[in-house]
């Protein structure tokens, strides 16, 4: 019996319990619903959630046939596009499928894969009109105008469903978008002095491509500005004494770039003719350009065993001596070119003595003209207030009349 009531007693308890949790709204359905992750809003409200569409587009494998029997796919990975930018930012399909929020979707209209991507990738200007507009002025652009339908446009290089920030990824990763189209200019770059050190050791403060050729605005070394405002692009790191301080490098390349005749005839073609390309070379024409290597590498054109064959592009005619008299990029000093440090140094004396003493002649000769003007005793006057001395009268003649 005592069993029987302790029994009955739970059951009241737990009825009560039970009861208690139904008045202040908890059921089992509501637990599970408390404890799943909340729903991400879409980003605009006006379009449906990217779910509707991935009903069918998660779906791997999915294509379409075009008529160049190419193999359009379809499918998007929800995993990557929650991953890219865009995914992050609450972007939705129907923001760059504005045309697709109906089903049957509109026919597609192209004819290959590439057709399609150059349909469809004018859409980032919707968000991107700046970084779209630079683009216009490009290398690539003015490729696609001329007829290059493999010139690189927004997705080539961005992705389509998975675009990532540039800070999210290594710096290593910047040339290697590049190679898919550039792989023998890689190649170059992956040994040079700048490229070993990003890829080998992730050197963080040498250039990648962007870094030299910009972004958006994409310029190479065949257009006439390129090729003329290079020295400018090399000084960003060369000419910068905290960088070059790392690796004990000068910081006076462009100085005495610019100081000798090659340089200074460029920054007069920079100054007076920019849109014209220069005679005379500049830095990317002695060190090259993407395969540029150390000056004490045996296989860099500026060694002095090499620098022969590198003068002779310009100058033909240069004799074996020839790249003596260039001093490199380090001024004259005692242990640089002490001849030239030494030779500069009695010019530094004797042209401000010569020219210093001409310029005291010339001064104390006007004071001393002021001065004999404002006492009344110029030269000429000085001469006629003197007396005539008495002429002399030879012997033997007298001076009076016969």
């Amino acid at each position: 019996m005592t069993r029987r009531r302790g029994t009955l007693g739970l059951f009241f308890l737990a009825a009560a319990a039970l009861a208690g949790l139904a008045a202040i709204g908890f059921t089992p359905a509501s637990a599970a619903v408390a404890s799943a992750p909340a729903a991400r809003p879409p980003a605009n409200p006006a379009n449906p959630a990217n779910d509707k569409c991935l009903v069918c587009h998660a779906s791997p494998g999915q294509t379409v046939t075009l008529p160049s029997g190419e193999l359009l796919a379809i499918s998007v990975d929800a995993g990557a596009f929650d991953q890219s930018v865009h995914g992050r930012e609450g972007l939705v399909c129907l923001d760059c499928h504005p045309g697709n929020g109906e089903f049957p979707h509109p026919a597609v209209t192209a004819q290959t894969r590439r057709e399609y991507v150059l349909q469809r990738y004018t859409a980032c200007a919707e968000c991107h009109a700046d970084k779209y507009e630079a683009t216009l002025d490009s290398v690539h652009q003015r490729a696609l105008a001329g007829g290059n339908l493999k010139a690189a446009v927004c997705t080539d290089c961005h992705g389509a469903h998975d675009v990532t920030s540039i800070a999210d990824g290594p710096r290593s990763a910047i040339p290697q978008t590049c190679e898919r189209c550039h792989s023998a200019i890689f190649n170059a770059y992956r040994e040079s002095v700048h490229g070993a050190a990003l890829m080998e050791e992730s050197n963080p403060d040498v250039p990648t491509c962007i870094d030299c050729h910009g972004v958006h605005d994409v310029q190479g070394p065949s257009t006439e500005a390129f090729h003329l405002f290079s020295p400018t692009i090399c000084a960003r790191c060369h000419a910068d004494p905290e960088l070059m301080a790392r690796y004990g490098l000068s910081t006076a390349i462009l100085e005495t770039y610019v100081s000798d005749f090659h340089g200074t005839t460029v920054l007069l073609f920079e100054k007076l003719a920019p849109d014209q390309e220069t005679n005379k070379p500049v830095c990317i024409d002695c060190h090259s350009v993407h395969d540029i290597q150390r000056v004490d590498d045996p296989n860099s054109t500026v060694i002095q065993e090499n620098l022969l064959v590198t003068c002779r592009r310009c100058h033909p005619d240069a004799t074996a001596n020839f790249p003596a008299a260039w001093l490199g990029h380090y001024p004259p000093d005692p242990q640089h070119a002490p001849l030239v440090f030494y030779v500069n140094v009695f010019y530094w004396v004797f042209i401000p003595v010569v020219i210093g003493g001409m310029l005291v002649f010339v001064v104390a000769d006007v004071i001393r003209r002021i001065l004999n003007r404002r006492r009344g005793a110029s030269p000429e006057r000085s001469r006629r207030a003197r007396p005539e001395r008495p002429r002399s009268v030879p012997v033997g003649k007298s001076k009076d009349p016969p």
